[in-house]
């Protein structure tokens, strides 16, 4: 009764004024769920053998090469993209947060008898709060909506993303024929899309500059350990500025209000009006202004006709502030970067080779990094 009066609620919602960008789609969304949320546990009240009932919500609406996410609960959103499998929900669940704030191992939560205790879903409390997501779907990407019922049999290795290579058609009963076979015990859904590569709602333009945008922020060291999730909420507050060649992108001396990516292109160094290095696409500079109002100390200007991102220390502490594990995993890497500079400035020449010749064994992942990235 609470998953379909919420499939019902979200239906009607959407369906009745269909959103015209897709961040009002990711607020429709959200709304939606807080309409059958109130649906469900005012059924719940009215229905003595009702209350108490609630059910997990995982929701997607697709427009024009972006997608929008509403999530509660522990049934799960997965994006297949080039080989790689990305879970981009959240499990609102007893052992995900205990594995979040280092209560619990991975593997001491696989083994909990406490996986089915969800922390958060539609209709038991009068509020839930709902997670929303905007990210962009390329040419081949499969998405899977699916319950809980499926992923406990899927959780471990790569057998899921296997799968979901395979032929689109028929594909999600292949996949409950699976967790059938493997025990089904408990209730299984599957959804699946497959991105067409000729999909006219994908444009072609659009698809070649989202792949180089995710691709330089991958290499960008102070984010390197943001899963895809985290990536596409740093993502959606880039500004995508053009520079003809010749242009100034930052003024020795100006204050610092944020980061740069270069997208396409390469940009010259110059201090005191001698240029000083040239960076290629993918490399970025001004990271310090996401923590200090420092003046510049050199310029930047556009050495060929560049696209460069430019993440504002305003909207970054808006990311930080919606969701706190970016930041740590920032200031963790953060941290590692001052912590190597400083031994660098007190180091002798042969230090340093030494230093450059064993930093892999030096870094380590962040013990805040959750265990799907």
């Amino acid at each position: 009764v609470a998953s379909r009066t919420t499939a019902e609620t979200l239906q009607k919602r959407i369906g009745a004024r269909i959103p015209s960008t897709i961040e009002e789609a990711a607020r429709a969304l959200e709304a939606a769920a807080h309409e059958a949320n109130e649906r469900v546990h005012d059924l719940g009240m009215r229905d003595r053998s009702k209350r108490g009932m609630g059910t997990t919500c995982t929701a997607v609406l697709l427009m024009g090469g972006r997608a929008a996410l509403a999530h509660v609960g522990d049934s799960r959103l997965y994006l297949l993209r080039e080989g790689e499998l990305h879970q981009l929900s959240t499990d609102h669940t007893f052992i995900a947060e205990a594995v979040k704030h280092g209560i619990m191992t991975p593997e001491q939560a696989r083994k909990s008898e406490h996986g089915n205790v969800v922390t958060r879903a539609v209709g038991p409390s009068a509020q839930v709060i709902v997670d929303t997501l905007v990210f962009d779907v390329l040419p081949g990407d499969t998405l899977l909506l699916c319950s809980d019922g499926l992923t406990q049999y899927f959780d471990e290795g790569p057998a899921l993303g296997e799968m979901l290579s395979g032929e689109a058609e028929g594909l999600a009963k292949r996949l409950v024929d699976a967790a059938n076979a493997q025990g089904g015990e408990d209730n299984i859904t599957a959804l699946v899309l497959r991105m067409d590569a000729a999909e006219e709602s994908i444009d072609a333009g659009r698809a070649t500059q989202v792949q180089a945008d995710f691709s330089a922020l991958k290499h960008i060291h102070l984010l390197s350990e943001l899963s895809l999730a985290e990536l596409s909420r740093v993502c959606a507050q880039l500004e995508s500025k053009l520079v003809p060649a010749g242009n100034v992108i930052l003024e020795q001396g100006d204050p610092g209000r944020g980061l740069y990516v270069i997208a396409q292109g390469e940009v010259t160094i110059e201090r005191d009006g001698q240029p000083i290095a040239t960076l290629p696409a993918g490399a970025h500079f001004g990271e310090m202004a996401l923590l200090t109002s420092q003046p510049r100390n050199a310029t930047v200007r556009a050495a060929t006709d560049c696209r460069v991102l430019e993440l504002s220390r305003d909207s970054f502490y808006g990311v930080v502030q919606q969701d706190n594990v970016i930041g740590i995993k920032f200031l963790w890497r953060l941290a590692q970067t001052l912590s190597l500079r400083l031994d660098e400035a007190y180091a002798t020449p042969q230090e340093r080779e030494h230093e450059r010749a064993t930093l892999r064994f030096g870094l380590f992942p962040s013990p805040f990094s959750r265990s799907e990235d």
